[in-house]
């Protein structure tokens, strides 16, 4: 007669091992899904902090008595009054060669946003003893003769592109100042500037004329 072969039973301590491994497993998979989005983010973030910079004046950080002045803070107050040379003669165009009502509109604001900066610039500098431009860059320049050539058909589309693409580079220098900066005029610049920048991105982005889809390559 042929015997049945026994069932191997398997011990207790083996059941329990394999257990042990499950929860290993179990608990590395949900570390390494907690972890990397952290890491990616961590990455973004850095790439970010990278695309924002300043021009450093080589003079350090300086006391006043309105707190420390750092080469950050005199550069923000410098490129305020720089985009006011340019950005108001950009909108004064606007407002009179703009083919729709929102070109129009965005002509207004940048006039008046830029007026209204450019004097509290001038009254930060003269508070914190900062030297400004008088006169815009040369690339700064070169847009303005851009959107002078343009045809009235074309000037909308570019007016929109070389706007709402400078406003939108500053917006990381206005937000970095706002947050790194101890000096008790930059500040209250900083955070009238954030008001005025975010209010003609929006505006800008209003008259239907901003392509997203190239607005960051370059």
């Amino acid at each position: 007669m042929r015997s049945i072969p026994r069932t191997r039973k398997k011990s207790p301590a083996s059941g329990r091992a394999i257990a042990t491994g499950l929860v290993v497993c179990a608990l590395l998979a949900t570390l390494t899904a907690l972890l990397l989005p952290v890491q990616l983010f961590g990455e973004s973030a850095s790439a970010a902090t990278n695309t924002v910079g300043y021009d450093d004046d080589g003079g350090g950080t300086v006391n006043t008595r309105y707190g420390p002045l750092t080469a950050m803070d005199r550069d923000f107050v410098k490129k305020v009054r720089l985009a006011g040379l340019w950005e108001m003669p950009a909108g004064r165009q606007a407002q009179a060669r703009g083919r729709t009502a929102a070109v129009r509109t965005a002509g207004d604001h940048l006039v008046a946003g830029h007026t209204e900066l450019d004097r509290r610039s001038r009254e930060a500098a003269q508070q914190l003893g900062i030297a400004l431009p008088n006169q815009p860059t040369a690339e700064q320049q070169g847009w303005l003769d851009q959107l002078g050539a343009a045809s009235d058909e074309n000037f909308g589309p570019l007016f929109a592109e070389l706007l709402r693409r400078s406003h939108g580079k500053v917006f990381g220098l206005v937000a970095l100042v706002r947050d790194q900066t101890r000096n008790s005029v930059v500040r209250a610049l900083a955070d009238r500037a954030n008001a005025v920048v975010l209010d003609h991105i929006t505006v800008l982005e209003h008259t239907g004329q901003v392509d997203f889809g190239t607005l960051h390559s370059t």
